[in-house]
């Protein structure tokens, strides 16, 4: 579909698809400052932070957008960390492997005494701490987080070796109000954000932001813009997934523009189609 787009529309690429230039993603206000204080401050202090909300909200681009950031300092280590459900032993094999060091499994204090030697000659060496991401944190065992903590902790918990940034849906933040044996790392968290439903005027400014950065801001009738926004439900994922169904619709049919005729078009169809479903199962 991509020489489609770029002939009948002069995209540069699918402005709805997930994977879109990271350069290129919306930033919202609050992201903005979580980025610049994570960035500016949280890099240097360490310690915990956390990035919750439902999908679709924004914590994967969130994610994204400070892997980018963060990879562009001078000096600094990040790490993302890929198997959130690991056990406590691939934990450290992993980790090992984001910051080069052999882990010997047989020998966990080994390993543990590995890392944090590795992190503090990187804090020696750059004067900042090393970065691990976690996305779908409330996935992780509680024996690991717990590892993860001590792992951090350095001379009497007064100092941190590593900057640790959760990501999750509430089920992360339930997690460390209601289990006990959590409660201690979160009491760490010292940075977080809370990703909300999207306001309409929120959807619309994204949705003006991806079509100028993909190359095309008159791609959509201002008309349908709205409408996608007002149901949408406040979710960046639902917008974006109505938009791209339209966008294929249109390039089968070669419109020049995308309307909300075609809107009714599309999901009117849809809906019946699925009304004649039921039907024929009954």
């Amino acid at each position: 579909m991509n020489k489609t787009l770029h002939a009948l529309y002069g995209l540069k690429w699918n402005p709805f698809n997930p994977d879109i230039p990271t350069e290129a993603l919306y930033i919202p206000p609050a992201m903005e400052n979580f980025i610049w204080r994570i960035e500016n401050n949280h890099v240097q202090e360490g310690g915990f932070a956390m990035i919750v909300g439902d999908p679709g909200t924004g914590k994967s681009c969130l994610l994204r957008l400070l892997s980018q950031k963060l990879n562009q300092v001078q000096g600094l280590t990040v790490g993302t960390f890929t198997h959130p459900q690991s056990s406590l032993r691939d934990f450290y094999h992993e980790l090992g492997d984001l910051f080069d060091i052999p882990i010997k499994a047989h020998n966990r204090w080994h390993s543990f005494k590995s890392l944090r030697q590795k992190w503090q000659n990187h804090i020696e060496n750059s004067g900042i701490k090393p970065v691990l991401l976690i996305d779908e944190a409330q996935e992780m065992q509680t024996c690991v987080m717990n590892e993860l903590r001590l792992l951090n902790s350095h001379q009497y918990d007064s100092k941190n070796l590593l900057t640790v940034i959760f990501a999750g849906n509430d089920a992360l933040l339930d997690r460390f109000r209601s289990t006990t044996s959590l409660l201690p790392l979160g009491s760490r968290i010292r940075k977080r954000i809370q990703m909300e439903h999207a306001t309409s005027q929120q959807l619309f400014d994204c949705l003006s932001h991806l079509l100028e950065k993909a190359g095309n801001p008159m791609l959509m009738s201002e008309g349908l813009m709205q409408t996608l926004c007002d149901h949408s439900v406040g979710n960046y994922r639902i917008m974006t997934t109505l938009a791209n169904e339209l966008l294929e619709e249109a390039c089968k049919q070669k419109r020049t523009q995308l309307d909300e005729k075609l809107y009714f078009e599309v999901f009117n169809q849809s809906a019946k189609t699925g009304s004649h479903t039921q039907q024929s199962r009954k």
